[in-house]
């Protein structure tokens, strides 16, 4: 508000230029001015240009801005060719010159600012065509007169005038005669800083809502009766003096301001000059009885006046009813103690002391302003001791106050600003913003006013725990640029009637989950530091319909997605700056990227969908396991080599005991007993009965008594230098030959098959043998085997290829004598394992009873079998 009117006072003097164009401007053109892409705007403002660059402009445009270069001059042809011209900005230039046909095809122009150039003479030729001029700037030129002339009178269309400069030394009677029918809504007129004469009169004519005067009156002080004669019987808006007294204070004893109580204005404005006590008593004087309810004294030189003497009689303004006093800019701060005393403010309704840099606030001010309404001392220097004085009486001070405002000071403490404000009784608005409040030692204690609901804090250092020192009968509270890094809920749950809350550009850390604030209707949480927002957050606020809070640090996740789409598709609650201030901050890979545009798959954020496809895919993965296991026989592999390890853990044990040896036979034989008839009568015979025997292991006569099968199986193969498979079809359908295979092969992993002898008996196709046999297959394809002659002359040659295969038959281990001699007796009661149509399927036991061990004695006819435990048979 104020540099709303201070911008008023010097559009009236034509001081301020406009705004430059605001359509995009076209660089492609050649010259010095910058022509809109539409060729209706010319922006030529600080070009230095020395005239008018008339070739560039094309004929459609409609405004152009040439202040702030170095015209001197305007032609004739210099806007001739642009007859749709409506707004013409010369200002600030050297113009001395305007041609009298300058504006002949202007027409349409309805504003001109020639302001501040070298213009002797006003050019009213230069202007008669312009018939629809609204607006017309043409003061602080080198005229030395103010007359107009007659053409001025076929305005009819003209609103604001400014004229006059810095060599007007008076105004006549007749200078404004042709405007007696004109009515304007601004005029403004300067003269010299040394007012020589005024005709009583000149005024007069002069119809208008908005009058400034920006003429010195320090050697003419009764002009100023004249002029207020003139105003008299006359409705203004807004009356603004400009420098009444620019160099000397007023020293008479004549009330030049008495004409002032005929004058009927909204607002009368002292703008800059010098007032010194006797002055400002004078115009108050008159204010108390004029019609006027607004008053404003801005940039003003105060100063005490030498001759006042207070005689302890009271102030002599009792009366000043106003609606608005506004003190503004003023040196001196003692203009607020005028006659010495504080009465002169009793029956203002809103009072405005803006940087007067007063620090402090006598007792008696506060009991004297019984009838303002709203007190604005913003921009000072008030102090927490100075503002709150503990030896005051604040008892029933400021009976009608509603609105305090006390931004921009040097308050630090919320506790003395409580301590104030409690006893204000009608208090419902407190303004302070832009100080240093919030420090939790400064914040305790604190009890406001009930009637208190509209806190404003911005821009302060507030620390959490300081909340709770804050009013919570506020419905709106802003705490904007504050430096808060977290919310403390407690003073949230007892602001129960909290509508509104603007928490913007704070370091926020994060939302709590659960924030219960039931009459919540608008939340400002942009440019803070949080990074996660749910709908947990707001769940507990039925009443939220506006959310602002863009320009965070978001991590995009799927919490932070399934709160826009909740957000945004049910419209509830409106995110005002959405989508422009929301992007992703983290990760990496989507930094800067706008919310609206990340949109994560439905698998990545449901985690029902996660939890199905993941139970789904694992049931899938083990019934794929299961289907593996069953066909390639894994958990019979599995069984067969804990077998392996346990034998060789024995086998190490006995190994540590001393039982240590190397191979015990040549060969061990491995056979169905469906072919046990051709192993005892042609293959022992053939490679034991010799002069240079082979010691064999079958399984018939040299297992050893009382052990387990598979540790029998296991050791003599791996007692065996050579071993020795007799194929045949009963061979694949035997489970322990299936056994005996797979520990042979376990045996020649890391040495070499050269130990491994296949013997085909009969003949079999590899194609047809069980998918579990893949091992022998590979062998018989890939591996030289012995295949039995069914013809008796080539069973010789048989013989030889085997005996070569066997090397030399040696002897590896003392004592083998005596396991032969033991289990030489075919036909005896013997210690063996049976073969699979006959042979107990027999595992071995639990590992606790491995001490028990289980020995099996079998009779030769193996009709009868004991402790049977079922081995599985797996695929190999």
């Amino acid at each position: 508000m104020i540099w709303k009117l201070v911008h008023f006072s010097a559009l009236l003097l034509g001081a301020l230029t406009s705004p430059t164009p605001s359509s995009a401007p076209n660089n492609t053109d050649k010259g010095p001015c910058l022509i809109d892409n539409s060729g209706h705007t010319a922006d030529c403002l600080g070009k230095q240009l020395e005239s008018v660059p008339w070739r560039q402009f094309p004929s459609t445009l409609e405004e152009i801005d040439l202040s702030y270069n170095k015209l001197q001059a305007i032609h004739a042809d210099d806007f001739l060719h642009l007859p749709q011209l409506h707004i013409l900005k010369l200002q600030f230039n050297n113009i001395s010159y305007i041609d009298n046909d300058a504006f002949k095809n202007n027409r349409l122009l309805e504003h001109l600012n020639i302001f501040n150039n070298s213009l002797q003479e006003i050019p009213a030729t230069a202007l008669i065509p312009l018939v629809n001029l609204k607006e017309l700037y043409m003061s602080n030129n080198l005229y030395k007169h103010a007359t107009l002339a007659d053409s001025f009178s076929k305005f009819v269309k003209l609103q604001v005038l400014s004229m006059g400069g810095p060599l007007v030394m008076g105004l006549k009677k007749a200078d404004f005669q042709p405007l007696r029918n004109t009515r304007l809504q601004g005029f403004a007129i300067k003269c010299s800083s040394n007012l020589s004469y005024y005709e009583p009169g000149s005024l007069e004519p002069i119809q208008t809502n908005q009058m400034g005067f920006d003429m010195a009156i320090d050697q003419l002080p009764n002009a100023l009766l004249h002029m207020l004669r003139d105003l008299a019987n006359k409705t203004f808006g807004v009356i603004q003096f400009r420098n009444l007294f620019e160099f000397t204070y007023y020293t008479g004893e004549e009330d030049i301001f008495q004409g002032l109580q005929d004058v009927t204005a909204d607002q009368v404005i002292f703008h800059r000059g010098k007032f010194n006590e006797n002055l400002l008593r004078m115009a108050l004087m008159n204010l108390q009885i004029a019609p006027i309810k607004r008053l404003r004294l801005q940039y003003i030189d105060f100063a005490r006046s030498a001759t006042f003497v207070d005689s302890g009689a009271g102030s002599s303004i009792t009366d000043l009813a106003l609606d608005n006093l506004d003190l503004w800019y003023i040196s001196n701060p003692d203009v607020l103690r005028f006659d010495w005393r504080f009465t002169w403010l009793n029956k203002i309704k809103k009072l405005s002391i803006q940087y007067v840099y007063f620090n402090s606030v006598p007792c008696d001010s506060w009991i004297e302003m019984v009838g303002v309404q709203l007190l604005d001392v913003s921009n000072n220097r008030l102090e927490n001791e100075y503002i709150f004085n503990q030896r005051c009486q604040y008892k029933g001070a400021m009976p009608n106050l509603h609105t305090f405002n006390m931004n921009n000071n040097d308050l630090t403490s919320l506790k003395d600003v409580s301590s104030l404000t409690r006893e204000f009784q009608q208090l419902q608005v407190l303004d302070v913003s832009n100080n240093k409040l919030g420090s939790a030692k400064n914040s305790r204690d604190c009890v406001w006013q009930k009637n208190i609901n509209r806190f404003i804090a911005h821009h302060n250092q507030f620390e959490s725990e300081a909340l709770r020192c804050l009013p919570t009968t506020v419905h709106y509270l802003d705490l904007s640029y504050c430096e808060l890094d977290q919310l403390d809920m407690t003073y949230f749950e007892k602001a129960t009637s909290l509508k509104e809350l603007l928490l913007s550009g704070n370091k926020i850390k994060f939302i709590p989950s659960k924030w219960k604030s039931p009459s919540m209707q608008s939340l400002a949480l942009d440019g803070n530091s949080f990074g996660l927002i749910s709908k947990e957050s707001f769940q507990d606020m039925p009443q939220l319909s506006r959310l602002r809070a863009g320009n965070n640090p978001y991590h995009c996740t799927c919490e932070l997605h399934a709160f826009v789409e909740d957000t945004v598709s049910k419209g509830k609650v409106n995110l005002t700056d959405w989508p422009w201030n929301f992007r992703c901050y983290h990760p990496e890979a989507f930094l800067n990227t706008f919310i609206s545009k990340y949109l994560p798959s439905r698998v990545a954020c449901d985690i029902r969908l996660v939890i199905i496809i993941s139970v789904a895919t694992t049931a899938a993965v083990i019934l794929i396991l299961m289907m593996i296991c069953y066909i390639f026989d894994l958990p019979w592999y599995t069984k067969a080599t804990y077998q392996i390890i346990r034998a060789k853990y024995r086998a190490h044990k006995e190994k540590l005991a001393g039982e240590v040896g190397t191979f015990t036979y040549h060969a061990f034989i491995s056979y169905s007993h469906s072919d046990a008839d051709w192993v005892r009568d042609q293959l022992l015979p053939c490679l034991e009965n010799n002069r240079n025997p082979y010691r064999l292991c079958i399984h018939e006569r040299d297992f050893m008594p009382g052990r387990w099968i598979i540790d029998n199986i296991i050791d003599n193969i791996e007692n065996s230098r050579k071993v020795i498979f007799v194929l045949s079809r009963h061979f694949v359908n035997s489970e322990w030959c299936n056994y005996e295979l797979y520990f042979a092969q376990q045996r020649a992993m890391g040495k070499t098959f050269s130990d491994v002898i296949l013997v085909v008996k009969e003949p079999i196709d590899p194609s047809s043998l069980p998918s579990k046999y893949c091992k022998l297959k590979k062998m018989l394809s890939t591996k030289t085997y012995l295949e039995w002659p069914q013809q008796v002359n080539q069973q010789a040659f048989f013989w030889s290829q085997l005996k070569s295969v066997l090397g030399k038959p040696t002897m590896t281990r003392e004592g083998a004598h005596s396991i032969k001699s033991r289990t030489s007796s075919v036909g005896a009661i013997s210690v063996i394992a049976p073969p699979v149509e006959d042979r107990p399927e027999i595992a071995a036991p639990n590992a606790d009873k491995e001490e028990e061990p289980n020995i099996e004695i079998i009779k030769e006819d193996n009709d009868e079998q004991l402790n049977q435990r079922q081995i599985p048979l797996a695929a190999f």
